[in-house]
């Protein structure tokens, strides 16, 4: 069998096992759990769903709150007790997901909310998400005051010869003890933040440099300076206006998501609820395509902001519309309304504009070369599948040294361990993986005959575990992770073909901080396996946790419901490498440390509540590839020190 015929099987078995697998596992307690949600007259009252739509509305967060709770009890790799002191995190949790840096609940607030403190455990078994609603009510009604409150505060002007001091990371800070002094809390944050964008002016003006600017660049400068308000309090305000839009017009998921993903981060740092936007977006990352027009887009001062136009999708092969232009309206098909998109929220205006392949979406925009005073113009583009190739590996080839020792170098940049799985799963022959596109490269530097290669994963956080599994196995044979489940079940998973090897050559991987999980699993196989040395920061993400994804609907076939309930990530179980180590915590150390600016952040598991600790098993037999491979690092440290 040939090396794609095998990875097509692999994907294809490995992916209808874990469905059939998860839906036996859960078929009875869910089908229970649903009738149960499904037959009981919700009392629980939700802002958000005073209208014909309240009794559906409140069904469904209690159909889809029980059920994520079913599987984390369940599932999860870490049991936890549904007790008072589950439910005192989950407040403080959800608390601080929406409100990190403290400005928005002072402590009154808290004392309010807490007549829920000891009750959320049993609130969340019966589905009761209500909450959730009640403290994003405030939170968004803050929102809205902070906004108000920095018109009239900015309006007002500021003594800057008077001396305050503010805390910047206010993570740990103590919340104001009442509204008055949340407000002067408030008016120093504006205060910061206002002296900030001054100072940051003044430092882009006395450093800037145009002669070092590409056509293109001056281009873009050219049309932001027609947008772009030069005052300072303008530019506060009409991002304090995006955020007031982004966050007044959540519906129900987008908030059940983030409660539901606070209550998953009790059970561990990576779990999360995904509604059907946060899944849709998953999706997009692991297959790296997406049925659209192919632009990138950001909310601006209450606009669609066109960021990037994506070579060779939909919207570069019409050519009207450009990096810049303002997106004010669109429409669906040729002769569908257009719905007003000015001061909408970018994820609502994304559902818009992203549709059915072969469809067509109409846009009106404004073209970013005439500014503010431009005139609407009107283009139809017919949507296709967009190739996020900009997002997947790339290789390229630098000549190193001088005359007769020069070397030729093949670099790899590898920013996540994708995979199209639906792709794979129907049996597509062209479906995108990380390890096909390797296997490309590595081809093409064969023929260019490379001396070495180096491998980037310093910003790659992860992704398929099944990718590193066969990724590993483009330069390995043998096991290459240990994985072990909640009831203390140990599998080890293996290259698949041990007959190929793509490249057998000197190699280099370059990790930092930010490198984790399946960057991991792949970066510990090679340095296990005596195959590449490691190199960056003293030490990876320590991310060891394998994470399974569950999309509710597909477990409901026996179910009359008909919405799209989302999916549930979570930790599922623990690798460890081929050496025993596991790599929560401590991650993948490296042989040769080069000072950087993650180095010094705080970045990590370690730094992540609720993780697991660091532990070890036995090690497996295998084989290390280099007998000189000790004696070649020592000389490489001292050289590079």
């Amino acid at each position: 069998m040939s090396y794609k015929a095998k990875i097509n099987a692999v994907v294809s078995s490995l992916i209808i096992f874990t469905a059939v697998g998860a839906f036996i596992f859960f078929s009875g307690s869910f089908i229970n759990s649903v009738n149960a949600a499904l037959s009981s007259e919700s009392s629980q009252s939700y802002s958000f769903c005073e209208d014909a739509k309240q009794k559906s509305n409140a069904v469904r967060i209690r159909y889809v709150t029980r059920n994520v709770i079913s599987i984390l009890k369940s599932r999860h790799y870490r049991a936890q007790k549904h007790d008072d002191d589950f439910s005192h995190k989950v407040f403080d949790k959800y608390l601080d997901m929406l409100d990190p840096s403290r400005i928005y609940f002072n402590q009154e607030d808290i004392k309010n909310l807490s007549k829920h403190y000891n009750k959320l455990d049993d609130m969340l078994e019966e589905g009761d998400a209500s909450f959730a609603f009640e403290v994003f009510d405030l939170y968004k009604k803050r929102i809205g005051e902070y906004r108000d409150f920095a018109e009239k505060t900015l309006n007002a002007g500021f003594n800057f010869d008077r001396e305050e001091y503010i805390i910047p990371d206010r993570r740990k800070a103590a919340r104001a003890a009442n509204y008055n002094d949340m407000l002067d809390l408030w008016r120093k944050n504006l205060k910061n933040e206002l002296l900030n964008l001054r100072l940051y002016e003044k430092m882009m003006a006395e450093n800037h440099d145009s002669s070092k600017e590409t056509a293109e660049d001056k281009k873009i400068e050219k049309i932001r300076t027609l947008w772009d308000s030069k005052d300072p309090k303008a530019k506060i305000l009409n991002h304090l206006k995006d955020i007031n839009n982004e966050v007044s017009q959540k519906n129900i998921l987008d908030v059940l998501d983030i409660y539901l993903t606070a209550v998953a981060q009790v059970y561990g740092p990576h779990s999360s609820y995904l509604s059907p936007k946060s899944n849709e977006d998953f999706d997009i990352r692991m297959s790296l395509s997406l049925s659209g027009i192919g632009a990138t887009l950001t909310s601006e001062d209450g606009l669609i902001r066109v960021v990037e136009i994506v070579p060779g999708g939909p919207a570069a092969k019409d050519g009207r519309l450009k990096k810049e232009d303002r997106i004010i309206a669109v429409g669906q098909g040729k002769n569908g309304k257009m719905v007003d998109v000015v001061n909408m929220s970018v994820s609502n205006a994304v559902k818009l504009i992203r549709g059915k392949e072969g469809s067509v979406v109409r846009l009106a925009i404004l073209p970013g070369d005439k500014g503010k005073n431009a005139k609407p113009q009107f283009i139809e583009i017919v949507r296709q599948k967009v190739e996020l190739k900009e997002a997947g590996a790339k290789g390229s080839i630098r000549t190193i040294g001088k005359d007769a020792v020069q070397k030729k170098i093949g670099v790899i940049k590898i920013p996540s361990f994708y995979m199209d799985f639906e792709g794979a799963f129907a049996g597509r022959k062209d479906y995108r993986s990380v390890t096909r596109d390797v296997d490309k490269i590595l081809a093409d530097f064969k023929k260019e005959k490379v001396d070495g290669i180096v491998i980037d994963l310093r910003a790659n956080g992860g992704g398929s575990l099944l990718e590193a599994i066969q990724l590993a196995g483009l330069f390995i044979n043998g096991p290459v992770v240990q994985i072990r489940d909640r009831n203390g079940r140990l599998a080890v998973r293996n290259d698949r073909d041990n007959n190929y090897i793509a490249y057998d050559g000197p190699m280099v991987i370059l990790n930092s901080r930010m490198s984790a999980s399946a960057s991991e699993i792949f970066s510990g196989a090679m340095r296990d396996y005596q195959r590449a040395f490691i190199v960056g920061d003293s030490g990876s993400f320590g991310k060891g946790t394998v994470l399974e994804v569950i999309k509710l609907n597909d477990l409901f076939s026996l179910i009359p419901i008909n919405f799209d309930a989302g999916s549930l990530q979570y930790e599922s179980s623990v690798f460890y490498r081929v050496n025993g180590s596991s790599v929560q915590q401590l991650g993948i150390a490296a042989d040769i440390a080069i000072p950087s600016l993650t180095e010094e952040m705080e970045i990590g598991e370690r730094f992540s509540k609720n993780h697991l600790p660091w532990d070890e098993i036995d090690a497996l037999p295998y084989k290390r590839y280099y007998r000189n491979f000790d004696q070649i690092l020592v000389e490489l440290q001292k050289k590079s020190a």
